[in-house]
């Protein structure tokens, strides 16, 4: 009985740690995600601005964004 408690004890403590690794790298995936979307956002409201201010400019920026040659 004692040698069972040891075992879940033991199997307790690994089970923990691998949910702080795991949760704390998922963390930092959900960490990157949303940086990645907020950038995301931040450039789309920057060429929002820019095709109301100057739609030419904004046609030269979404042709160079997209890699078709501009003429």
């Amino acid at each position: 009985m004692f040698r069972n408690l040891l075992g879940f004890a033991i199997f307790a403590v690994i089970a923990v740690f691998l949910l702080k690794v795991f949760f704390g790298l998922f963390g930092i995936l959900v960490g990157l995600l949303m940086t990645l979307a907020w950038f995301a956002f931040v450039g789309f409201l920057i060429y929002l601005v820019l095709k109301l201010v100057a739609p030419d400019a904004a046609a030269r920026v979404r042709e160079m964004v997209a890699g078709r040659p501009a003429v």
